[in-house]
């Protein structure tokens, strides 16, 4: 398929969702809206992004409420889990779902959690190389198949997965690293292209992560590692409304630390939307036709505002 010509969808980050009645009316709220899908974080402690429930159990109570709506991770840390428990959860929160959930995973960044948790953090190039037999053990697990594996990390001898998925759920890995990039190539049916984790266990957050050039090499090499398999490119995004985009950006600028000088870089910078939402909808599709850009998510917090875009983009 070609990028340019797959339709838009749209999903919410439930970031702030601290309860059930909070996780069944936000889930609610968004198939309302319009939204595709409903992602939940996969973290042990409230920092950076606050107290999080756990994803696959939440999950599978916001499938029982919802009809259309689909069910993500955001992401997994593999880390925290063996593939082949990650494997039966999976199948069963799909078939729980009527096949509306999407398998998110990452190989795990934040070391502060790692430490709480008494996880060894080992190096990035160890904790990739797990992500990477992770995948492959779990595209043949829910694929249905007699899965035989024998890695460096681990072995799989002759199991299946029950309940066998009627298709293979999607599954969904964040990369921003070159490693990760081609990881998430191969493997992912839906790549969120990200800024680099960095060694000490922190998300780079410099302005160069986020400008035009970087973000075409990152797409460039997830094309290259998929050799022409379909890929969605997909991105997490906090739109900044306002009626003056040039303002908007300035205002972006600021409050991300970048400094007034940067308020030029941000209109064009593909993972920053500012301005009202007709603007927004144009900087989606002209993004869409130069990067291949067609999932975005938005945090919980946004959902409402941000709909408006959701409506000028449906197809």
């Amino acid at each position: 398929m070609n990028p340019h010509a797959r339709a838009f969808r749209f999903g919410v980050v439930g970031g702030s969702i601290r309860s059930g009645a909070e996780l069944a009316a936000t889930a609610h709220r968004a198939e309302e809206l319009g939204y595709s899908t409903l992602t939940l974080r996969d973290h042990f402690v409230p920092e950076p992004f606050g107290d999080q429930l756990a994803p696959m159990v939440a999950l599978a109570s916001a499938a029982a409420g919802t009809r259309t709506l689909r069910l993500g991770t955001m992401v997994l840390a593999n880390d925290h889990r063996h593939p082949v428990t990650v494997a039966k959860e999976a199948a069963t929160l799909d078939h729980l779902s009527g096949g509306r959930f999407e398998l998110g995973v990452g190989a795990g960044w934040l070391r502060a959690e790692y430490d709480a948790a008494g996880i060894p953090f080992d190096p990035a190039g160890i904790r990739v190389g797990r992500l990477e037999e992770s995948l492959r053990i779990l595209r043949s697990l829910l694929s249905g198949e007699r899965t035989v594996f024998a890695g460096e990390h681990y072995r799989i001898d002759g199991l299946t997965v029950f309940p066998r998925p009627e298709r293979r759920p999607p599954l969904v890995v964040g990369a921003g690293s070159p490693r990760m990039l081609g990881i998430a190539g191969r493997y992912a049916d839906t790549v969120g292209v990200l800024p680099r984790a960095l060694p000490e266990g922190a998300i780079s957050d410099e302005i160069t992560e986020r400008l035009p050039d970087t973000i075409a090499r990152k797409v460039d090499r997830v094309r290259d590692a998929a050799d022409g398999r379909d890929v969605e490119l997909s991105m997490m995004v906090t739109p900044a409304f306002g009626a003056d985009p040039r303002a908007t950006a300035a205002r972006v600028a600021v409050l991300r630390g970048w400094g007034t000088a940067a308020a030029g870089l941000v209109p064009d910078m593909p993972s920053q939307f500012v301005g009202p939402p007709e603007h927004i909808a144009e900087q989606m599709i002209a993004r869409r036709e130069r990067y291949g850009f067609t999932y975005y998510q938005v945090p919980d917090s946004a959902m409402e505002r941000f709909a408006e875009v959701v409506a000028l983009l449906a197809d």
